[in-house]
C-alpha cells in the first residue's frame, strides 16, 4: 500500500473520531441547557434543546425521557380540547416506549405499561381490549412496580367491562378482585403503620421532624386514595359476588373442582365473605377443603360452622388453630378479629382487647378494631373508675382509640370522628380539670389497666 493511500485512510479516521467527539460534546452541551430549564419547569425554553437531544442522541441519558415526560404531562394538563389531549397523550405514550427502547434496564414494565394503559383509558385511545392489555401486561409481568390507586381501579374496571361484554369469565373477575384487594390492603397496612407510629410519637409529646411530617401527610393522602379505590372496586363487583350468583356458579363447578385446593380456598373464602355460609354447598366445600388440605383456611371455616351450631368453645379452638397456621398477615388479622368478637360478645373484654391488638399488629389499617376497643372502654367507665372524675376520665381513653380508627382507615373517618366527639362530651369538662389542678393523669383500673393524661387547659 502506497504512502498516499495510507495518508488518506489515517485522515479519514481522524476526521471520523473528531466528528464523534464533536457530536458527543454537542449532545452534552444541548442536554445541559435542556435539563437546566426543565429543572425549574421552564418547559417552553427546555422543549427545543430537549427534543434535539432526544432525536440526535437518544441514548445519551434517561433524564431526557424523565424531563420529556414532565414536559408533555404539563401540556396534557393544560390542554383545552379533546383533540389536544389525545395528541399529547399519544406523544407521551411514544416517549414512554422510546425510553424503554433505549433504557430498558432503567424502565419498569409495571410502571410503564400501567401508565400507558391509564393514558389510553383517560383519553379514549384504542379499544377496551387494548387498554386492558396494557394493564394486564404490567400487572402480570411486574406487579411490584404496578403502583397507583387509580390505575388499580381502572384495570379492574376494564376487566368488568369485558366480562359484561362476554369476553371474560366471571371467575376472571373474582380472581383479579382477590388479587387486587390483597395488594391494596398491603399498601394500606404500610401507610397505616406509618400513621400509627408517627401519631403515637406526637401523642407522647415528641416533635416530628419536617421529613416525618411529610411522611405523615403523604401516608394519609395515599391511604385515603386506596380506601376510595377499594370501595369503588367493591361497588363495581357489586351483585356479581352476591350469593345469588356465587351459589349456582360454584355448585356447577364443585364436582370437577372438589380436589382443587386453590379453588376450594377461593370459593369458600368468597362465600364466607358474602355470608353465604347457610347454604349446604359451603359445608361441602369446607369438608372437601379440610380433607384435601387441612389448613388455616379450613380451620377458620370449621370455626364458622361451629359458631352457627352455637359451639363457641369449639369455634374458638378452630379459630386459634387457624390463626397459628395462617401465614398471610391480612388473613391472620381477620381470624383474630373473629376471636376478639367472640370474647367481646361474651363480655370477656381483656381477652377481646388482646385479640383486637393482634388484629392491628397484623393489619394496622384495620380501624374497626380500634372502634371496638373504644366501645368496650367506654362501656366500662363506671366499673373501672374509682370516683366521678376517674370514671369520666375513662372516656378520654375511649376518645383516643376512636380517633385512631379514623386515622388508619379513612372509610371510618366520619363515624370515628362522631364517636370520638361523643366520648369527649362525656369526659371531664374544662371546669372539672380547673377544679382538680393536682390531677395530671389518671390510672384506670380493672381490665383496662391504662393511664390517660389529663388534657391541658
Amino acid at each position: 500500500m502506497n504512502t498516499k493511500v495510507l495518508y488518506t485512510i489515517a485522515a479519514g479516521l481522524v476526521l471520523s473520531a473528531t466528528g464523534v467527539s464533536a457530536q458527543a460534546t454537542d449532545c452534552a452541551t444541548t442536554a445541559s441547557i435542556a435539563y437546566e430549564h426543565a429543572k425549574v419547569k421552564n418547559y417552553e425554553a427546555a422543549e427545543a434543546p430537549l427534543w434535539k437531544v432526544r432525536k440526535e442522541c437518544p441514548s445519551y441519558s434517561v433524564a431526557t425521557y424523565q424531563f420529556g415526560q414532565k414536559l408533555i404531562e404539563s401540556k396534557l394538563k393544560k390542554a383545552a380540547t379533546d383533540g389536544e389531549k389525545t395528541q399529547y397523550a399519544n406523544e407521551l405514550i411514544a416517549l414512554l416506549k422510546e425510553r424503554y427502547q433505549y433504557f430498558p434496564a432503567k424502565t419498569q414494565i409495571g410502571d410503564m405499561h400501567s401508565d400507558i394503559g391509564q393514558l389510553m383509558y383517560a383519553n379514549k385511545i384504542g379499544t377496551t381490549d387494548s387498554q386492558f392489555a396494557e394493564f394486564h401486561k404490567a400487572y402480570t409481568e411486574d406487579k411490584t412496580n404496578f403502583k397507583g390507586a387509580k390505575k388499580l381501579y381502572t384495570y379492574f374496571y376494564l376487566l368488568v367491562e369485558l366480562q359484561d361484554a362476554g369476553k371474560k369469565d366471571l371467575q376472571d373477575v373474582f380472581d383479579l378482585y382477590d388479587d387486587i384487594t390483597e395488594k391494596i390492603e398491603e399498601e394500606e397496612s404500610k401507610k397505616a403503620k406509618t400513621i400509627s407510629t408517627l401519631t403515637e410519637k406526637e401523642e407522647s409529646g415528641a416533635t416530628l421532624s419536617s421529613k416525618e411530617k411529610r411522611s405523615l401527610k403523604n401516608a394519609g393522602i395515599n391511604l385515603r386514595a386506596y380506601s376510595k379505590v377499594k370501595a369503588g372496586i367493591n361497588q363495581k363487583i357489586g351483585a356479581r359476588a352476591d350469593c345469588e350468583n356465587l351459589i349456582p356458579l360454584y355448585s356447577g363447578q364443585f364436582e370437577s373442582k372438589k380436589t382443587d385446593v386453590n379453588w376450594l380456598k377461593g370459593a369458600a373464602g368468597r362465600m364466607s365473605a358474602k355470608e353465604c355460609t347457610d347454604d349446604p354447598l359451603f359445608f361441602k366445600m369446607v369438608e372437601a377443603l379440610h380433607k384435601a388440605d387441612p389448613s388455616a383456611k379450613s380451620a377458620k371455616y370449621l370455626g364458622i360452622l361451629a359458631l352457627k351450631d352455637k359451639k363457641t368453645s369449639k369455634a374458638l379452638e378452630y379459630f386459634n388453630q387457624s390463626a397459628q397456621l395462617e401465614t398471610k398477615a391480612s388473613d391472620k388479622a381477620n381470624v383474630y378479629y373473629r376471636i376478639a368478637e367472640v370474647y367481646r360478645k361474651r363480655g370477656s373484654y381483656a381477652k377481646a382487647r388482646s385479640n383486637y391488638k393482634k388484629v392491628l399488629a397484623n393489619k394496622p389499617s384495620f380501624g374497626q378494631a380500634y372502634l371496638k376497643i373504644a366501645a368496650m372502654v367506654a362501656k366500662s367507665a363506671n366499673s373501672c373508675g374509682t370516683d366521678v372524675f376517674s370514671k369520666r376520665a375513662v372516656y378520654w381513653l375511649a376518645e383516643r382509640y376512636a380517633r385512631k380508627a379514623g386515622s388508619v382507615d379513612p372509610s371510618l373517618k366520619k363515624i370515628a370522628t362522631a364517636t370520638a366527639a361523643n366520648y369527649k362530651a362525656k369526659a371531664p369538662s374544662k371546669t372539672d380539670i380547673f377544679n382538680n389542678p393536682e390531677i395530671k393523669s389518671v390510672k384506670i383500673g380493672c381490665w383496662i389497666g391504662e393511664t390517660v393524661k389529663v388534657p391541658k387547659l
